[in-house]
């Protein structure tokens, strides 16, 4: 399932016919409901049923041939907290059904894509909107619709207000329009600097990433590389590495493997190609400033 994708936008689209929701710190995740059971995929078309047996068990609730869209999101001390589903997402199966008792999941549905066996895709975003809440409302928790509002007050005000919740800013739609599986046919208006880029390639060994050389969305397009993985992302990158097939080149194929990308204060620095990229979600304002600081890979979950 093909789902659909945001582009960042700086200042608040404002007008006639648009929906506003808040933009969750967590996870994108499809649920579907056959009539056997439940699957759940993530972005990358990955199944990850395993990782949630909690949002598995709760969507068994639902109708067989619905499918939905959204956001898992771990809550800790009265906000989400990106960490903690990454802690989720990353666990063995034996691991998370303990976990899903000590960090319980929820979902935040954005959309439906399927309902009782019907494809609902090209119906309005206004419609589908109206679905998705006659379905989950009578459900309640853990499977939840996202708040929503066409008053671009509000979602000012949600913009301004709903951070300290571990809210990212917010999510802008088209009533009349379609779901734009595959597309970046939504907006998407973020908190601070963090923007998403293209990750071309790594530093260090697949097994030991050190750093990962990204392209920015805006610039000249020079690879540039971050400042070192934390252990975490070092681990992430790793698994998405060998999810690709990658594996450590043989001495004597090294140099083939290998092009170069300006490190500020570094020069040029050898590192190991992606292709095609990742997406990575960075920190960074110019070349004149520190290197981008990787908050998280987007493309796996």
């Amino acid at each position: 399932m093909r789902v659909a994708l945001a582009a960042a936008v700086r200042t608040l689209p404002r007008g006639a016919g648009l929906a506003y929701e808040p933009k969750f710190d967590g996870h994108r995740l499809v649920i579907a409901r056959s009539a056997a059971d439940v699957v759940l995929q993530a972005r990358s078309g990955r199944i990850v049923t395993s990782a949630f047996p909690d949002l598995a068990a709760a969507a068994l609730q639902l109708p067989a041939g619905t499918v939905l869209d959204g956001e898992v999101v771990v809550w800790h001390a009265g906000r989400t907290d990106f960490a903690l589903v990454q802690r989720r997402a990353a666990a063995t199966a034996a691991r998370a059904a303990v976990l899903a008792q000590s960090l319980p999941a929820s979902y935040a549905a954005f959309d439906v894509l399927e309902l009782a066996g019907l494809d609902v895709r090209a119906r309005p975003y206004e419609r589908r909107r109206a679905l998705l809440v006659d379905l989950l409302l009578p459900l309640g928790p853990p499977l939840q619709p996202v708040p929503m509002t066409t008053d671009p007050e509000l979602a000012a005000t949600w913009y301004e207000t709903l951070p300290a919740s571990g809210i990212e800013g917010l999510v802008v739609k088209r009533l009349d329009q379609a779901y734009p599986a595959g597309r970046r046919g939504w907006q998407k208006l973020r908190h601070t600097d963090v923007r998403d880029a293209a990750v071309v390639g790594y530093t260090g060994t697949p097994r030991r990433p050190l750093a990962l050389v990204l392209v920015l969305p805006v610039g000249d397009e020079t690879p540039l590389v971050s400042s070192p993985l934390t252990a975490a992302l070092r681990r992430e990158v790793a698994e998405a590495v060998a999810a690709r097939g990658t594996a450590e080149p043989p001495a004597t194929a090294t140099a083939t493997a290998i092009t170069t990308a300006t490190a500020i204060g570094l020069g040029e620095v050898p590192y190991r190609t992606l292709d095609p990229p990742l997406t990575a979600e960075v920190r960074h304002t110019s070349a004149r400033h520190p290197p981008p600081e990787v908050l998280r890979l987007r493309t796996d979950l």
